[in-house]
């Protein structure tokens, strides 16, 4: 039985065609570009120099305040330069680049420990100290989230298996080969927010990962997985919130203030692996696909590894790719080239054909109502788009542009093809440049 669900949305084509490839590791790369700005806040501070010998793990960013992520080493070499290159986060962000050298050792990070001893504070510190970041893409720090103010009053922890974006995988794979880890992960998340009930929402196309989670989950009553009906954006946080406990988040507002904490299936697992394992997020699982890949899987790569490295790992496209997007199709990163590397919210990488990216040409709203009627934030799209485009700044601030989470339903159903979603993300940067 499903449960309640969100207003609005869309179906897109799911092209999960990769759902069900096994995991495959990728070659240890020859050199890592590893960016100090990971996360959303401020970047890490580098704590190596030019020429030194790092080992696996090694902390080479140390977190510059609160919100901020540590970084580690994600292979053993020699610090070949610190300086700025292209990264998801900026054209010339801070990177600490390494060269691949000595032996990788598989003992570094085997040693189990008893995760019952652990207390919430030495779990919270231990997620600091790994660096662990929201996997889903969003990548905020996962020990603030952690430490929500004294007066939010937190009863709820959700975890979102949704993975609703088209192409990707990497979530539902996860599930499927990682449930007792994942469920770990989860008692771990809720000893160290003091919660005792945590819903695991997953879509109803994903009924292998669903079964998994089920099977996991028998024996601790706390803990229950919810199916959800396929239907995007519904891995947003304010509409799982919506969907598994009925609940809204107030208007510029954070899920904490409805009660709740939402991670992603894959920070459960970090977590997990943190706490257990004393292992840093050094590493990843990522969905690497298009029709125009040769060899689309879902892979563990290094964080700091290169697209272009990856690419040739897959065996290389069948033509050049119109877009490369990190990410999927709806929400992903547009990338000018494969020269950018891998970092901790990278869920996947996805190269387009000219079929597939189609044109960037659009025409006046001709005021259908589509996205106001899928908008899932109740917004009206098209009055935005239109008012970014006469340059109506004082009208931007009335129609909330705020509330709007980019998830690119709006601009998806357009019969004009209006980039709605960009016009919405240039009124957000207007109206937070006014604060």
């Amino acid at each position: 039985m499903f449960t309640s669900t969100f207003r609005g949305g869309i179906h897109p084509p799911q092209m999960k065609i990769t759902a069900g490839v096994p995991f495959e590791n990728l070659s240890i790369p020859h050199l890592c570009r590893i960016p100090m700005q990971q996360h959303t806040g401020k970047p890490a501070i580098p704590v190596v120099e030019k020429d030194q010998f790092v080992k696996e793990g090694e902390l080479i960013g140390k977190a510059d305040g609160l919100f901020s992520a540590n970084v580690h080493a994600s292979i053993p070499g020699r610090v070949t330069d610190i300086g700025f290159y292209p990264t998801p986060y900026s054209e010339k962000g801070l990177c600490v680049v390494i060269e691949a050298e000595g032996s990788f050792s598989s003992d570094s990070f085997s040693e189990k420990k008893d995760i019952s001893s652990f207390s919430a504070e030495e779990i919270k510190e231990k997620v600091a100290s790994a660096g662990i970041v929201g996997m889903g893409g969003a990548a905020f720090p996962t020990f603030v989230k952690l430490n929500p103010p004294s007066d939010k009053k937190i009863d709820t922890l959700i975890i979102n298996a949704a993975e609703c974006e088209p192409y990707l995988a990497v979530d539902d794979m996860l599930c499927r080969n990682y449930a007792e880890e994942i469920i770990a992960g989860c008692t771990l998340l809720m000893k160290s927010v003091s919660v005792d009930k945590c819903v695991i929402g997953i879509e109803d196309n994903k009924k292998n990962a669903y079964k998994a989670l089920k099977n996991a989950v028998s024996s601790d009553k706390r803990i229950s997985v919810k199916k959800m009906k396929t239907k995007y954006p519904q891995g947003s946080e304010k509409q799982l919130i919506e969907t598994l406990a009925g609940r809204q988040v107030p208007s510029g507002k954070l899920p904490m203030d409805a009660g709740v904490i939402v991670q992603n299936v894959g920070t459960a697992f970090a977590v997990y692996q943190a706490v257990c394992f004393g292992k840093p997020l050094i590493e990843r699982f990522i969905t690497v696909t298009g029709s125009i890949v040769k060899k689309p899987g879902n892979y563990k790569i290094k964080i700091g590894s290169l697209i272009s490295d990856i690419i040739e790992e897959c065996g290389g496209l069948t033509e050049e790719p119109a877009k490369v997007l990190l990410g999927g199709p709806m929400c992903g990163f547009p990338l000018p080239s494969t020269d950018y590397p891998v970092i901790k919210g990278t869920n996947g990488v996805l190269f387009l054909s000219k079929k597939e990216a189609g044109n960037d040409d659009f025409y006046p709203c001709i005021r259908c109502g589509n996205c106001v009627h899928i908008c899932p934030c109740g917004l009206m799209p098209y009055e935005l788009g239109n008012a970014v485009e006469k340059g109506k700044t004082d009208f931007y601030q009335s129609l909330s542009p705020l509330d709007c989470m980019l998830c690119g339903s709006c601009a998806y159903v357009c019969p004009s093809k209006r980039p709605l979603t960009h016009f919405i993300k240039i009124a957000q940067q207007y109206v937070r440049s006014k604060k």
